[in-house]
């Protein structure tokens, strides 16, 4: 059982990748939050007015998929963490999660620098190996939006240093991720619309 759990119309418009089995791990083991990421995704369009917005903290297009996750019981959340040897304590704060429930992480990587990417599975990592999190996703856009991008003329606000898909890839298959099971979607043209 791998990405074919998920329904067609979200294999259909989102490029997806697994480690680890994640999809089958959350499809048996969290299916209230499996159930969740579905109709987040499924409702999902990318709007070219939340492409055009200028710039912000947090893009339009980020802050809408929060708020749906914040309406299903997810929350931003962080976790005070410390290693203890010998009675020493240690801090090792973890970076807040976009959202989280019930053992499922996912973060949006909409257009932000890509050590972004580094940072989430650093944090990831380490929250799945003090039993924290079970699976970890990642939702970032498709390598080619930037073609839109590029007719809109927001091409340089999304260029080749921000977060997309093939600066995902390697970080994940060279191991920055460890042990936790992983799942990526990627945002696709198939999404765009013109309103």
């Amino acid at each position: 059982m791998g990405v074919e759990v998920w329904p067609q119309g979200i294999r259909d418009n989102y490029e997806m990748h697994e480690w680890r089995h994640a999809s089958a791990i959350l499809h048996a083991d969290f299916k209230s939050e499996f159930d969740d990421i579905v109709e987040v995704l499924q409702g999902f369009r990318l709007l070219r007015s939340q492409v055009s917005a200028a710039g912000k903290n947090k893009s339009p297009i980020s802050a809408g998929i929060d708020s749906v996750f914040y309406g299903k019981g997810w929350v931003e959340t962080s976790f005070d963490t410390k290693i203890v040897v010998d009675d020493v304590p240690s801090e090792t704060p973890t970076h807040k999660v976009d959202c989280y429930k019930n053992k499922v992480a996912f973060e949006i990587e909409w257009n932000n620098k890509d050590p972004f990417f580094d940072r989430d599975l650093n944090n990831f990592r380490l929250l799945f190996d003090l039993r924290v999190i079970s699976v970890g996703v990642i939702l970032t856009r498709c390598d080619n939006l930037q073609e839109i991008f590029n007719a809109l003329d927001k091409g340089s606000s999304y260029g080749n240093s921000t977060t997309h898909m093939s600066k995902l890839i390697p970080r994940i298959q060279g191991g920055g991720g460890g042990g936790c099971p992983i799942l990526v979607f990627g945002i696709s043209k198939q999404l765009y619309v013109e309103d």
